[in-house]
């Protein structure tokens, strides 16, 4: 799995709130509609991305049938596709990059393509693969307890992610916890 630093992903999820997810999906059981929904909920704006739905609307989000169609600003391109998709998508991002202010490429679990990444690295573009904003936000804010995750902490109080200054703070005002070990 590609190695990208907590500060990496923080900034890209406090700079950033507009989201084109290519793959989503209606279906309530899939993976992108789950990280949707959660990232909706995060005050986070998506627009998503398939061609078989579009038209139509998911989470009440009017779905696009390409990058081509989605209306701007997009700071996220989140790839919900195989990895042999990625490097076409990408090809896409960067067409429309001017017009939609693309600053990052960002790859669902299990996806890496060196291919598409290199691609859009060598156009500026900030990539992260192999990781998912949805689970990446709620380990910043503590909430993955909930899911099973064991991040050594007892907490009943519901966090925040960040605080009116930017910084990783939760709602109680206390700093988040720290994921040293």
């Amino acid at each position: 799995m590609p190695q990208y630093p907590d500060e990496l992903i923080k900034s890209i999820l406090r700079s950033s709130r507009h989201i084109a997810m290519v793959g989503a999906s209606g279906n309530d059981m899939r993976p992108s509609y789950f990280a949707m929904k959660y990232l909706l909920d995060k005050g986070f704006r998506i627009r998503p991305v398939n061609p078989g739905l579009a038209g139509k609307k998911i989470l009440n989000q009017e779905v696009y049938a390409s990058l081509k169609d989605v209306p701007a600003p997009i700071d996220i391109v989140d790839i919900f596709r195989g990895a042999e998709f990625a490097p076409r998508i990408v090809a896409e991002a960067l067409e429309e990059r001017e017009r939609l202010g693309i600053k990052v490429v960002w790859m669902q679990l299990g996806i890496v393509s060196e291919e598409a990444a290199k691609l859009a690295e060598d156009a500026g573009l900030t990539v992260i693969m192999d990781r998912c904003p949805k689970i990446e936000y709620g380990r910043f804010c503590g909430e993955l307890g909930w899911m099973g995750i064991n991040r050594k902490v007892i907490d009943n109080r519901k966090p925040k992610l960040f605080s009116k200054g930017g910084s990783l703070m939760r709602e109680d005002k206390r700093p988040a916890p720290r994921r040293d070990d």
